[in-house]
């Protein structure tokens, strides 16, 4: 799918900037950008999701056991 949009220009002009230092294509920052940016959106709305759900929580200590953290 194609999207078109508008950048301010000093975005623009650092997405150039790097593109040329890397040789990389701009479309290829800009997906990486959305792909990445995307995650943290949904992370972030599933997490209020949850909350909004009043789901219990999970306290510190356990997490850190399941991801194996603890000391």
């Amino acid at each position: 799918m194609t999207y078109s949009i508008r950048l301010p220009q000093d975005v623009e002009t650092r997405l150039e900037k790097l593109s040329a230092q890397t040789g990389r294509s701009k479309t290829f920052y800009v997906k990486e950008a959305i792909l990445e940016h995307l995650a943290d959106l949904e992370d972030y709305y599933l997490a209020v999701s949850r909350l909004e759900s009043n789901l219990p929580g999970i306290p510190l200590e356990e997490m850190e056991q399941r991801l194996g953290l603890a000391d």
